[in-house]
């Protein structure tokens, strides 16, 4: 069995606005396994938050992990994970259901919230994919660039 910790972070700047997703994930000895940096396009915070985690568990699945440590600043979505709150957004429940059957997947999970500021690495990450959010749609949306090439 090998035990990972995934950090997991969304950013949208808009809400919905260019959005991206952080994940890193490591070993139980902090060693970095994997880090991902990426675009989403327009999305809200709450749907980059839970591309993320879906990112993360794809990951670590890769790597041949059986038991994982999700760490999240949503609190929302820790919560809604962990069956405190209901997912009421019609938008996020093919999201949380796809998590949720990813989760299954796992022999043993943790889905806990931290701090912002103990999840810094992931949410640097995270505004590098919303920045590419941003610079592609701005790229598209200048006439000059769309046609030089």
């Amino acid at each position: 069995m090998r035990h990972l910790i995934a950090h997991v972070d969304g950013a949208a700047r808009g809400n919905p606005g260019p959005a991206g997703i952080g994940v890193v994930i490591a070993d139980t000895e902090g060693n970095v396994l994997k880090e991902v940096a990426e675009p989403l396009g327009i999305a809200t915070n709450n749907v980059a938050e839970y591309s993320a985690l879906i990112r993360a568990l794809e990951e670590a699945r890769a790597l041949g992990c059986s038991e994982i440590s999700i760490l999240t600043d949503s609190e929302l979505m820790a919560r809604q994970l962990n069956g405190e709150y209901a997912v009421k957004a019609p938008h996020l429940i093919p999201l949380f259901q796809h998590a949720c059957r990813l989760l299954r997947q796992f022999d043993l999970v943790s889905v806990r919230h931290t701090r912002r500021a103990n999840n810094r690495h992931a949410d640097s990450l995270s505004n590098i994919g919303a920045d590419r959010s941003e610079a592609a749609l701005q790229s598209a949306n200048d006439p000059e660039r769309s046609s030089a090439g």
